[in-house]
């Protein structure tokens, strides 16, 4: 744009110019013989031969540069141009040692040939002009160039050829003290008529390049001035000829400068610009390499390469501080990255709000911020800095329609004392970091001790990326017992994980693992797949119809299109939607608003709802009135104590007839012993599981021992009603 407007300007002014040029013609036309011969009529022969030589030298530059150039721009128009010129050149070198008073090889003073050769040249440039313009404009070779260039050279000794004859072939075109005949005008103004018609094709395409069209309709109208000042003139001693011959050099300059322009100033001025955008670009790319896109910070190379020349300057003892965002995962899985990155965004201006001008903060990878501190007095001065900026997350972010909290996890790392190394400072404050979250406080200093145990759990998550992929998760169920049927109606399905070289891995362990690193989405829709696709091979056996249970993360719950995603697993295993039961965690309720809303609509689908580990969560009971809950799962932590504990024995028995008011069906999980078993049938309990009926199995050997578990559990439950007979 800023280009743009400066060729307007350039043009702005030259309109200005060319407007002056015209009025002082048009007072010469009415007023110029009062300045005829004035002069001196010895020192016109003079005055014409400086105005020729400049002609000369301007239509030779042009033909001269188009020559140079037309190496590399093979251009059939510019060689066009350029041989045009040549032949201009060579005519206007006639017509100046033809002229008046100048001596040549014949010597007559009569303006016959020079005056021919005036208007052959300048019909000449109209009409090649003319034609150049319509020529399609395509590559050629460059051995072309020697026989355009060539054509010149025809055509100027074609003209010595009929001019100088010596009977004359064409009639004069000047009267000696009566000026113009009435053909030199003719022709006068048919190269008027062919400038006009240039015109307005000039005009037509003036916004493609404003500065080059400019400069040849200032070229077009300078000559049609001069064409109208040689239509009037006397002879060569008249003030209008002499000015005609400054409007031609005028006329002649403009065309040099548009092809100067064109072919040189343009593209050199493009590769001026070129280069500055290079630069630029160089610029902005080495930026990006130094510095985290979403927060503009420092990123870790920066870090890196700061540390390097820093660290060991001085015997000064410094710090890395690293900073986790609690919850980011679990916001970007729910939510989306749009919302993770707009937090991260709001949190990075917090902490530069409370970090002093000349502490590094940098952001590492994509959750975790670093400050380097390059001197230190105390370990205290460190603890106080990490509280104030754990005290400016304490207000929520309000992001949208959300209004978000987290904490931060802060773990320290020392120089020297914990490392000599900037590899090895970064790491342990990262093994730090993530011990802080166990800690009331959540800020932990280095200590050798947890390097192992961090270490294990970074190399699990890593392993844990790949375990879908690898195959290396798989699927157990267990059974659940009807108690007023006494048949097993339903299935619980548990994801286990065999590592190729560590062998089980407890969900303790990687459960945790996945919901922190977000990977319990994908892990999430997996389960659900692969446990209604399972229920359906069981039909397919032969078993009669089983409800499987999958339990859903809060990652998954804040999905936005967690309906659609269930809707299509169903739809794709061909499986009523009334054997699907979605298990939340109370955990789960705290967002009532959005929960209520997902949960109606999971509900809509057909599929039923269970609260798991209910009585373990901290929310309020008012969900329950809320959520179109369907069923209450007692934890097994009450359930294992029932014979021994008289609150855990109240609470089993609280559970159960809320749940009977509510009328909702209630599931005992971890039933081990007849005695907890008899005390939940007594209690007119619905569903039981536990490994007193089964402990979790393969779908291979629940298929193939199902009669057999059927065959146990009535035998179990017959056994306890003839105890109690």
């Amino acid at each position: 744009m800023w280009k743009y407007n400066e060729d307007f300007s350039y043009v702005r002014h030259g309109i200005q110019f060319i407007i002056f040029s015209m009025i002082f013609v048009t007072a010469i036309g009415f007023g110029g013989d009062e300045f005829y011969g004035v002069f001196g009529e010895d020192n016109y022969v003079t005055i014409h031969l400086m105005m020729e030589i400049l002609i000369i030298v301007v239509t030779m530059s042009i033909s001269i540069q188009t020559w140079l150039i037309s190496p590399y721009i093979l251009s059939n128009r510019g060689l066009y141009v350029g041989a045009l010129f040549l032949t201009i050149s060579f005519i206007e070198m006639v017509h100046t040692l033809s002229y008046k008073g100048m001596p040549f090889f014949i010597t007559d003073n009569t303006p016959y040939e020079a005056t021919w050769f005036y208007m052959l040249g300048r019909l000449l440039l109209s009409m090649g002009s003319l034609l150049i313009f319509f020529t399609k404009e395509k590559e050629i070779k460059l051995i072309y160039r020697w026989f355009i260039y060539s054509l010149p050279f025809v055509i100027i000794i074609g003209c010595f050829c009929v001019l100088y004859a010596q009977t004359p072939i064409l009639p004069p075109l000047m009267i000696e003290g009566e000026g113009p005949t009435v053909l030199k005008n003719t022709l006068q103004y048919t190269a008027v008529a062919l400038q006009l018609v240039i015109i307005g094709l000039l005009f037509k395409n003036f916004k493609k390049a404003p500065k080059i069209i400019f400069l040849l309709l200032g070229s077009s109208i300078y000559l049609i001035m001069s064409d109208y000042l040689f239509t009037i003139y006397q002879d060569v001693y008249d003030i209008k000829n002499f000015i005609g011959h400054i409007f031609e050099l005028g006329a002649y300059y403009f065309l040099f400068r548009a092809i100067y322009f064109s072919s040189i100033e343009k593209p050199f001025k493009q590769l001026i610009d070129t280069q500055e955008h290079l630069e630029k670009s160089r610029e902005k790319m080495h930026y990006m390499a130094y510095h985290n896109e979403i927060t503009n910070l420092p990123n870790e190379r920066f870090l890196m390469e700061t540390l390097k020349k820093d660290l060991y300057i001085s015997k000064s003892q410094k710090a890395i501080l690293a900073i986790g965002i609690e919850r980011l995962s679990a916001i970007k899985a729910s939510l989306g990255s749009t919302y993770a990155d707009q937090m991260i965004g709001l949190i990075a201006q917090r902490l530069k709000n409370v970090l002093p001008e000349q502490y590094l903060l940098c952001m590492l990878r994509e959750d975790y911020f670093v400050v380097y501190i390059d001197e230190v007095s105390n370990t205290h001065q460190l603890t106080q800095l990490s509280q104030q900026l754990q005290f400016v997350m304490e207000e929520s972010f309000q992001i949208q329609h959300f209004s978000l909290n987290s904490q931060l996890n802060i773990g320290i790392a020392l120089f020297p004392t914990d490392s000599y190394r900037e590899e090895e400072l970064i790491r342990f404050a990262l093994y730090a970091m993530h011990e802080a979250q166990k800690t009331p406080t959540r800020i932990r200093f280095y200590e050798s001790s947890i390097s192992k145990e961090t270490t294990e759990r970074l190399l699990l998550e890593n392993d844990l990326h790949d375990a879908l992929a690898n195959q290396e998760l798989f699927l157990e169920y267990q059974p659940q017992l009807d108690l007023h049927t006494g048949q097993i109606k339903s299935v619980e399905a548990l994801v286990r994980w065999q590592h190729p070289k560590k062998g089980w891995i407890s969900p303790g362990v990687f459960i945790p693992i996945a919901e922190e690193s977000g990977l319990i989405i994908p892990i999430g829709q997996w389960v659900l797949e692969t446990a209604c696709q399972q229920v359906k091979r069981w039909e397919a056996a032969g078993l009669p119809p089983i409800k499987v249970a999958v339990n859903l993360s809060l990652g998954q719950l804040f999905q936005q299109n967690l309906v659609e995603i269930i809707h299509n697993v169903l739809e794709k295993a061909q499986l009523e939607p009334k054997y699907l039961q979605l298990e939340i965690t109370e955990s789960m309720t705290i967002n009532i608003d959005h929960m209520t809303t997902i949960l109606h609509k999971l509900k809509a689908l057909g599929v039923t709802i269970a609260v798991d580990d209910f009585g373990t969560g901290y929310s309020s009971l008012s969900y329950l009135k809320d959520f179109p809950i369907d069923c209450l799962k007692i934890d097994r932590s009450f359930v294992q104590k029932i014979q021994s504990n008289s609150t855990d024995k109240a609470l089993v028995d609280m559970i159960l007839s809320m749940a009977k008011h509510l009328q909702l069906k209630v599931v005992a999980e971890g039933i081990e012993e007849i005695e907890q078993l008899s005390y939940l049938v007594a209690s007119q309990c619905d569903t039981v599981q536990g490994f007193l009926f089964s402990k979790p199995v393969s779908p291979r050997t629940l298929q193939e021992n199902y009669q057999t578990l059927h065959n146990d559990a009535k035998y179990i439950l017959d056994s306890i009603i003839a105890s109690k007979v």
